[in-house]
């Protein structure tokens, strides 16, 4: 009876927690993984998270921000022609992505036929690499509230932190970069580019990585699960239930805790996110709650 106290004081006490915007299907089963991982303390401890609408922001002002992909599609990079192939594509597949009613294996070929296609087109249109930089400077793009205290605590406890992205990876350590630091301890698992000598988009290299492959790209990258596989303790952020397999990697884990960001569809999709992950955060515009575990653990 101590002991049950003691687990589900864990969540009382993280008052980040017990806000409106918070939803756990099993508290009691939640409330072990926490008090687990702050017993492993930061050095069992690895993160892998998801990059756009996880640790970026969805909206801002009522104003939809800024994906990588949508970044590498704006006007700085891409014609007036260009952008509208990309557009065209994404009103077809995105409605595929998040539609409801069809299973995971069914969308991935969409995804795949959706971002060979895209990726066809930007090597066509001559992409500069320097247009990168400033198109992401000039972008609404924004890291959410306190994602670079969780940057730097995570750095200073020699955390990793594994970012697992279905867009674009240049793109993305592009934004980190001018909105908070490129840390020693991240490691990017992206869709990444190849210029020529004079910083011309000529490709992409490795696997094509979607929303629900997820799982192959993490198998893919074994090596850096061993380089790390003393860390049996994870803490896994995503916004899309591809983001779930992210971990499928990772050897022998002890405790897993999934936090889910739900950003829209949430009267379609909180039942089905409450099943699936362990905390479930609609509409959240910060990396409070996440924060909140991770000083516990630290």
């Amino acid at each position: 009876k101590h002991r049950y106290k003691k687990e589900m004081d864990v969540i009382t006490k993280i008052k980040e927690m017990k806000q409106g915007h918070v939803f756990i299907k099993h508290e009691e089963v939640v409330a072990k993984k926490i008090q687990k991982l702050i017993n492993g303390k930061s050095s069992s401890l690895q993160v892998i998270s998801d990059f756009d609408r996880t640790l970026s922001r969805a909206t801002y002002k009522d104003e939809k921000c800024a994906s990588c992909h949508g970044i590498l599609e704006s006007s700085l990079i891409f014609n007036k022609e260009t952008q509208k192939k990309l557009r065209d594509l994404k009103e077809k597949y995105y409605a595929i992505e998040i539609d409801p009613h069809l299973a995971n294996d069914e969308k991935a070929p969409f995804m795949i036929e959706w971002w060979c296609t895209a990726h066809e087109i930007m090597i066509s249109a001559n992409v500069k690499k320097s247009s990168i930089r400033q198109a992401v400077a000039e972008s609404n793009v924004m890291l959410k509230e306190n994602c670079n205290w969780m940057f730097q605590l995570l750095h200073q406890k020699s955390v990793p932190l594994l970012i697992f992205s279905a867009g674009v990876g240049d793109v993305l350590e592009e934004v980190i970069r001018q909105k908070s630091s490129f840390l020693p301890n991240m490691k990017v698992v992206s869709n990444m580019m190849d210029f020529d000598e004079n910083g011309i988009l000529t490709g992409f290299h490795g696997e094509l990585i979607h929303v629900y492959n997820k799982n192959e790209g993490a198998l893919a990258h074994s090596a850096y699960f061993d380089d790390i596989k003393h860390r049996h303790n994870i803490i896994l952020l995503g916004d899309s239930m591809g983001d779930l397999h992210m971990a499928d990697g990772v050897q022998d884990i002890n405790t897993c805790l999934k936090i889910g960001y739900l950003n829209e569809n949430v009267e379609h999709m909180l039942e089905s996110y409450m099943n699936a992950w362990d905390i479930v955060l609609v509409d959240d515009a910060s990396m409070d709650v996440a924060n909140a575990l991770f000083a516990a653990i630290c």
